[in-house]
């Protein structure tokens, strides 16, 4: 029995890059430097959401990305 993946997504097109999830967890996203938006390492792009699979114990750290984003565009969903 393998570890658990759960769905990190991203709505890049709506950030307005107040980088508040760079600053929670700088090791599932950066800002970019050309537009000022965040972008999820390590993501693939599926229509307009970046989507990276996550540990299930990295699960606390992608929901407080999530509570904290202004935008409301991060999701983790299993």
């Amino acid at each position: 029995m393998g570890i658990k993946k759960i769905a990190l997504t991203h709505k890049r097109k709506d950030c307005i890059g107040c980088g508040v999830c760079a600053q929670i967890a700088p090791d599932f996203w950066k800002m970019n430097d050309k537009d000022g938006q965040a972008d999820l390492c390590g993501s693939e792009q599926k229509g307009e959401y970046s989507i990276r699979k996550i540990d299930e114990i990295e699960k606390e750290k992608g929901k407080e990305c999530s509570d904290a984003c202004p935008m409301g565009i991060i999701r983790v969903e299993e």
